[in-house]
């Protein structure tokens, strides 16, 4: 509990030097769908199609998961920068638990990107899943997101069977990572 609440400090400290402000909003939010239909373009470009994976909105609804937006000031306007949120998924174990969340919809918005938004995104959605008693995270990515893998794994995550929507496709990749200290790899 001491570290993650130094890694809140930290992240506080960091967000007030820039600007950057990370608001809960409803998966419905405007501000959020724009950034949805941002992330899913992407998909298209790189994947040649949508993400299809089954998504109710009201998993993103606390207690059962968190749908965030980043707002930064650029080019002198404040605006929806980078998304990113969690859902529980209780039906993968890893590391000896199904207390599990999922990372979805992480993407920061180009003219954003190299900052170590991604980053600070990603240590806000482990912090506010493992306050709602998630005790790993779970997420599925895919080969054609090389940098996502990268980040992922320098935050300490490891590459588990594959779960989910895309289990079966041969790009799936799937990583977790303990958010408690009593979980081993």
């Amino acid at each position: 509990m001491a570290d993650q609440a130094a890694d809140q400090a930290a992240e506080q400290a960091a967000q007030q030097a820039d600007g950057l402000e990370l608001v809960r909003v409803g998966y419905g939010h405007p501000d959020a769908m724009r950034l949805i239909e941002e992330v899913q373009a992407e998909y298209v470009a790189r994947y040649g199609g949508r993400d299809e994976t089954p998504l109710d909105p009201l998993m993103f609804e606390p207690p059962q998961g968190s749908f965030w937006v980043a707002y930064l000031p650029l080019g002198g306007v404040r605006g929806p920068v980078a998304t990113g949120a969690w859902r529980r998924h209780e039906d993968v174990e890893v590391f000896g638990t199904t207390r599990t969340a999922e990372i979805k919809r992480m993407y920061v918005v180009p003219a954003a990107q190299r900052r170590g938004l991604a980053r600070r995104v990603l240590a806000h959605l482990e912090s506010d899943a493992a306050a709602s008693g998630a005790e790993a995270m779970i997420l599925e990515t895919g080969l054609a997101q090389p940098e996502a893998i990268a980040l992922y794994e320098s935050a300490g995550y490891v590459r588990i069977a594959p779960f989910g929507h895309y289990r079966d496709a041969p790009l799936n990749r799937c990583f977790a990572k303990p958010l408690t200290a009593s979980l081993s790899t």
